[in-house]
């Protein structure tokens, strides 16, 4: 029987820069849709799992785009909640070398972010669910959408549904102490436990030493402090964080570390030339999801999220469209590029 996942977040317009240009020199966006649980949700239906994504959009023909960008994917729309003012937008210009890429929102008052608790049938939504979703984004979008998320969180624990946080800290959207506060609150209804170093500190409070993402090193020891601080805190079954050497705007190394609360396991890293970094990290954790919901012990599970948003850095946009079997070649080494005829 087919894996269901069902994933909760904000679904958004996304503007791009074309050929790296700058703001300034654009005359015209490149149109998308993406949002970190959209994200995970159309990478599990290209992996042939049922991903189900809920959300509010508006009842317009924007909304309705939004909507049906997930439904090319086979991504399961039909508790989408239709009502509110907007679809949130985000413009993006992509950086290249030494300069860094740029995100501009255009967020407030979105739909979602006024989402009530009673629009939603966590009873019906979650019927036949393996796994629930989300991220540290939507509960910083108001205080109903952390109130919507925390409700999810207890309904897919009750029905003893495995859950996941990715915890994805945007300072645009909320204060450190806000989202320590809040966050702390929602991680103790959650299973698996997703995000990098810097996310660790400003959202839950637990810092890597040694560790400096401005100066592109990695210190493991220190996320290994964090990540047994964060299981002796929370109880978390799996904790996990992607590991980004940022040399520069276009060259990163990319890795992972899991800890399961006995074995630390440090995936192996890619050497990545990027295309688009939007969603990486979305697909490292859809990778993840994927492996461990369909069976795989947790080092084969990470080294399928990391070869699966290894390629995520290539392709453009905010999905991931890297197929099972192109991810399964890489992860058995044929990372070469040559032409498959």
């Amino acid at each position: 029987m087919t894996k269901k996942v069902v994933t909760l977040g904000e679904i958004m317009l996304r503007l791009s820069t074309s050929d790296h240009k700058r703001f300034v020199q654009s005359d015209s966006f490149e149109v998308t849709y993406g949002g970190g649980e959209a994200n995970v949700a159309a990478s599990l239906c290209n992996y042939g799992l049922n991903g189900t994504f809920v959300t509010k959009v508006p009842k317009n023909p924007i909304g309705d785009s939004a909507v049906n960008h997930l439904r090319r994917y086979g991504v399961d729309t039909q508790y989408i909640v239709r009502g509110g003012d907007r679809l949130g937008i985000y413009f993006l210009e992509t950086g290249a070398s030494m300069r860094a890429s740029q995100v501009v929102y255009d967020r407030a008052g979105a739909s979602i972010a006024d989402a009530d608790v009673s629009e939603f049938d966590f009873d019906k939504i979650f019927e036949g669910a393996d796994w629930f979703h989300t991220t540290g984004i939507t509960p910083a979008l108001s205080d109903k959408a952390a109130a919507l998320t925390e409700a999810a969180l207890k309904a897919a624990k009750a029905k003893g549904i495995t859950t996941s946080i990715d915890l994805n800290y945007r300072k645009k959207l909320w204060s450190k102490e806000k989202a320590r506060e809040v966050m702390t609150r929602l991680c103790q209804y959650v299973d698996v436990c997703i995000g990098n170093e810097e996310d660790a500190d400003t959202s839950l409070g637990f810092k890597a030493s040694g560790t400096d993402v401005t100066k592109g090193e990695l210190n493991l020891d220190g996320f290994k402090d964090v990540f047994r601080q964060m299981k002796a805190h929370f109880g978390f079954k799996f904790i996990a964080s992607s590991l980004r050497e940022s040399h520069s705007a276009s060259d990163n190394g990319w890795s992972a570390l899991v800890y399961d609360g006995n074995e630390f396991y440090h995936t192996k890293e890619y050497n990545v030339r990027i295309v688009d970094r939007v969603g990486s990290g979305d697909s490292f954790a859809s990778g993840l999801i994927y492996g461990l919901v369909t069976g795989m012990p947790m080092a084969e599970a990470a080294e399928f999220g990391v070869a699966a948003s290894a390629l995520k850095h290539t392709i453009p946009g905010d999905l991931n469209h890297a197929t099972l079997t192109e991810v399964k070649e890489l992860m058995k080494g044929d990372g070469s590029g040559r032409v498959q005829r």
